[in-house]
């Protein structure tokens, strides 16, 4: 099993609030000289460059394994926005590894009591063997350009209290700056004494990428954004997070099946994808089995698919008075069908099958709690026609 909780703005919220402004100017990353090769690089990204001597990262489309995205050294995670981001350290065990930021001069200096909107989004690596809180934004006057590698014990302006243990997912980090005024720079991290972040251990995530285990907490981060405030433009970066007071756990099994062995029918209905508490994103994992039967469908060009999809009890009784959360089977449907129709599979051969959450997965087993059962009730599976 893992955790994970995905927060996803809307396009044309995201758009709209670089049309209002982003005083980051390279909030995505996307903007970097050379090829990244190597941990450490992020001063590679215009813009961006690391807080003390220990070298934050950046993670980039590339041919070497260490840095690309979106498998790299740390883990698998499709960006959140663009094709790169940024990655540090922001806890370690005994300290025994030093914490890494990342910190930009921003494209306007803050003005006195004025509001700002301020987010990014980070994602737990897979090799992290804890997860923390207290991920946090620390605007300053001046810049931190030291060469020691102590971590930096400061108070934030922006922090969260919530334990960010998604892999496989972003967490949104946000809130209303008001300005003392002067501040010019931004830096990300976390910036509390170790005594005073709660950890919790994170169980290795079945299935996912071989990774050396990093023993602390290790975060990417993506999509920086600050911006001013005013009537027409309020600070509702949150408005749409879907799950805080829901499950955020994921189930996930490991897939095998010998396609020397097996049928085409065997290999295509051995796949089986789970989702969110009200959501309907791909995981990584998810889009390795969609691979697979993308491969054998193009195969067996006569072939159709039935796809079942299933919600669990609570998304359905919310979804009656939320609209976010309703219809999750269909929605999860559409994805499935988006995806394999960028894999050139047509949408003739695939036959959406909503199924709500009438009946159980039959792989829950007496000794799950609800949680666990909920998590596995959320699912597509697939019949071969």
């Amino acid at each position: 099993m893992i955790k994970i909780s995905t927060i996803a703005c809307s396009f044309l919220f995201v758009s709209s609030m670089f049309a209002q402004g982003n005083l980051v100017e390279n909030g995505s990353f996307e903007d970097y000289t050379g090829r990244v090769k190597r941990e450490g690089a992020i001063a590679q990204s215009n813009g961006w460059a690391s807080a003390t001597g220990t070298k934050a990262d950046l993670f980039a489309p590339s041919k070497e394994g260490i840095a690309n995205t979106p498998d790299n050294i740390y883990g698998t995670e499709v960006p959140k926005d663009g094709d790169c981001y940024a990655g540090i350290v922001a806890y370690s065990y005994g300290d025994k590894t030093p914490r890494s930021y990342v910190i930009t001069r921003l494209s306007e200096t803050l003005k006195k009591g004025k509001k700002y909107c301020v987010s990014y989004n980070v994602s737990l690596a897979e090799s992290s063997k804890y997860a923390v809180n207290q991920m946090g934004m620390l605007f300053s006057k001046k810049e931190f350009e030291s060469v020691s590698k102590a971590s930096l014990i400061e108070n934030a302006q922006v922090k969260s209290d919530k334990i960010f243990n998604a892999v496989y997912g972003w967490h949104q980090i946000c809130g209303v700056f008001i300005a003392e005024g002067g501040e010019k720079f931004l830096t990300l991290g976390n910036f509390n004494a170790s005594q005073d972040i709660k950890n919790e251990k994170n169980k290795p995530v079945k299935g996912g990428a071989k990774v050396t285990p990093v023993i602390g907490a290790y975060y990417y981060i993506d999509d920086v954004v600050v911006y001013e405030m005013d009537e027409d433009t309020p600070c509702d970066c949150t408005s749409d997070e879907p799950n805080e007071e829901f499950s955020t756990m994921i189930y996930q099994k490991q897939i095998r099946v010998d396609e020397t062995k097996s049928t085409p029918k065997q290999v295509i209905e051995a796949q089986q994808l789970y989702f969110g508490f009200g959501q309907d994103a791909l995981t990584p994992i998810s889009k390795t089995s969609l691979d697979v039967i993308a491969r054998v469908m193009m195969a067996n060009p006569t072939m159709r698919l039935q796809i079942n999809g299933f919600t669990d009890k609570m998304e359905d009784e919310v979804g009656e008075e939320k609209e976010m959360y309703a219809d999750m089977d269909n929605k999860r449907i559409a994805a499935v069908i988006e995806y394999l129709k960028s894999k050139e599979i047509a949408s003739q051969r695939l036959i959406a099958t909503p199924q709500g959450n009438e009946e159980a997965n039959p792989e829950i087993l007496e000794t799950d709690d609800e949680e666990v059962a909920q998590a596995k009730n959320r699912r597509i599976m697939f019949v071969v026609r």
